[in-house]
């Protein structure tokens, strides 16, 4: 790890302190590179505080980046207002949604607004669909097709950043990669509670759903750090109340065991995470990782992956790599079956393919052609640099035990 990315960890640390990070002299260099990844990790306002008064700080970097902070404050503040009385709205037409993440991971950093947002993500139950969709279309929000099956309805309003997130199910059932990971949740809504007023899953389903949305996302093309903020700070909080041992038997039965102990090491190296407030136990402790190449993972990836675009298609060789193994193949990791997946794989995507599977040909054209668009449009995205990521994720994969070692 490079001086900018220590200086970052040591950033943020601070930041969830709320304290100032008190670095003397640091130069241009480092001031630009530091907060460009804030930015990229979207972490920008947090990070940004803490280094406002380090001495020597260049003041034009500070300037541009102060301005940019106060615009995103200004927009996650604007979102929360906005997001409030909808969900009142939404309980008082007997809706039961359950927020998680977003608005809950807010309320445990130091300033809620500093910590950024791009959604609010809701779970319901199926049959609450239409009632949820009333209530959302009345507040202006509108969904491309309210009649998709999809596991998750996306629903925005052009005149305002909110973007609401309408789950059914956590994760996609028809992902061979990930799919099954919604058998822990079956009966979510019945161990629901109230965290500082907002009904959401119980500690316990919420962290072992903040390790598995990472997870998810690992097995894509990454995630970034502040997921990582996100699960220290929610152990630190919540640990008294949280079963380590079943969502350590949820790991193991998954294989995130070692990828999950790697995040929390460097939630304790990095972030803050107490052992005492925590209740981390000795189980986990003793589980022995190397935390140093995920993190490094994190630190490339940016938010959820999207660093590049080369990184992004990367991730159609990882999750060919874990879906293979699911179907009990072996050396099926290859580029062809990442290119045309099955159409139970694409049915999130292409619903018609749930009904008319003739047309998978179709839907292969039209990823191929949004494939080869995305490629002109910038330098920083080629497949052969896919693949080379791929490949190099793919023995990540195998480091942290997710895939075994053929």
């Amino acid at each position: 790890m490079n001086n900018i990315g220590n200086l970052f960890l040591l950033a943020l640390g601070a930041a969830l302190k709320n304290e100032p990070l008190c670095e003397e002299n640091i130069s241009s260099e480092e001031l630009l590179g530091l907060l460009q990844m804030a930015e990229a990790h979207q972490v920008l306002p947090m990070v940004f505080e803490t280094v406002y008064g380090c001495a020597g700080a260049d003041a034009q970097i500070l300037r541009t980046y102060r301005l940019r902070s106060i615009q995103l404050v200004a927009i996650q503040a604007q979102k929360t207002a906005e997001f409030l009385p909808l969900l009142a709205q939404l309980r008082s037409a007997g809706a039961k949604p359950l927020v998680v993440k977003g608005l809950v991971c807010r309320s445990l950093y130091p300033k809620p607004d500093f910590r950024m947002s791009s959604d609010e993500d809701l779970l319901i139950e199926p049959e609450q669909t239409e009632v949820c969709h009333q209530v959302l279309t009345e507040f202006g929000l509108t969904t491309p097709d309210p009649q998709s099956q999809a596991y998750e309805l996306g629903y925005h309003r052009p005149d305002s950043y909110q973007y609401i997130e309408l789950h059914r199910s956590l994760f996609p059932q028809e992902s061979e990669a990930y799919g099954d990971l919604n058998r822990f949740f079956v009966d979510a809504h019945s161990r629901a509670v109230e965290l500082d007023g907002i009904a959401t899953l119980c500690p316990t389903d919420h962290m072992l759903y903040l390790i598995l949305h990472a997870f998810k996302h690992f097995l894509h093309s990454g995630f970034g750090i502040r997921q990582v903020c996100d699960l220290t700070l929610f152990a630190n909080r919540y640990g008294t109340e949280i079963d380590w041992k079943w969502i350590l038997e949820c790991c193991r039965q998954v294989r995130a065991e070692k990828f999950a102990a790697a995040m929390f090491r460097i939630g304790r190296k990095y972030l803050n995470l107490s052992l005492e407030e925590s209740r981390y136990p000795l189980q986990w402790q003793a589980i022995l990782v190397d935390e140093n190449p995920l993190l490094e993972d994190i630190l490339d990836a940016g938010v959820y992956g999207g660093s590049d675009m080369s990184r992004k298609h990367s991730s159609r060789l990882t999750l060919e790599a874990v879906s293979a193994q699911n179907r009990g193949e072996t050396g099926s990791h290859g580029l062809l079956k990442s290119l045309f997946p099955t159409a139970q794989e694409l049915e999130g995507r292409y619903p018609y393919l749930k009904d008319k599977p003739m047309l998978l040909p179709v839907a292969w054209t039209d990823r191929l052609v949004n494939y080869y668009l995305e490629l002109a449009k910038t330098r920083a995205n080629s497949p052969a640099e896919s693949i080379r990521i791929g490949n190099d994720r793919i023995d990540l994969l195998k480091q942290y035990e997710i895939l075994e070692n053929s």
